[in-house]
């Protein structure tokens, strides 16, 4: 059993790695729950999932510290998912900023990379950190940064012994601008955070 919190805002792609990984663990036979939370998504707010693996029966809540693997694609929010990682827990964080409206109108101070990533090590968790500056190139612009993001988490944490690469891949290969995604997945699977 393995238990993945995700987080960030909308317009990041955030349900898309949850639909990914989640149709991938349904190939592999495996029980998988994904519990979606949209919330303000289109405006760029909060956006959260819960994908829960090889529970037969699982509740759509995994309990405060009780994440195998938090994924934050943006730093500010990240901090609102340090409460969920399991002590030994993995914690990957894409240092993505979206300032929200408070900190661009001065009246709310944005919190450092630093304060989180110490956040994450006083929680007894893991931290990796991929700089979203990493994030590949090619012809068509950058590629995209979930895809590159879900590669390193399969890449650099336990979950890619559950959802091994070749299982992402074949379901990339059926999603739209599989090229570009499969290049972005496999960049990330090579990222080093």
């Amino acid at each position: 059993m393995y238990d993945v919190y995700l987080i960030g805002v909308g317009g990041q792609g955030l349900l898309t790695i949850g639909e990914v990984l989640a149709e991938a663990a349904t190939r592999l036979g495996m029980p998988v729950h994904l519990y979606p939370y949209k919330g303000m998504a289109q405006r760029g707010g909060l956006v959260r999932a819960q994908l829960r693996l090889g529970r037969e029966a699982a509740g759509p809540n995994i309990p405060p510290r009780g994440a195998d693997l938090v994924l934050a694609m943006e730093v500010s929010e990240a901090l609102r998912a340090v409460r969920f990682l399991k002590p030994g827990g993995e914690f990957l964080l894409y240092g993505e900023q979206w300032l929200p409206t408070a900190v661009m109108l001065g009246k709310a101070p944005y919190p450092s990379l630093e304060a989180v990533l110490d956040a994450v090590r006083t929680a007894g968790g893991h931290p990796l950190y991929l700089p979203p500056d990493g994030c590949p190139v090619d012809e068509g612009g950058p590629l995209p940064a979930n895809i590159y993001v879900l590669g390193a988490a399969v890449g650099r944490t336990r979950l890619g012994g559950y959802i091994p690469p070749e299982a992402v891949e074949e379901v990339l290969r059926g999603w739209r601008a599989a090229e570009r995604n499969l290049a972005a997945f496999r960049a990330g699977l090579a990222a080093k955070p």
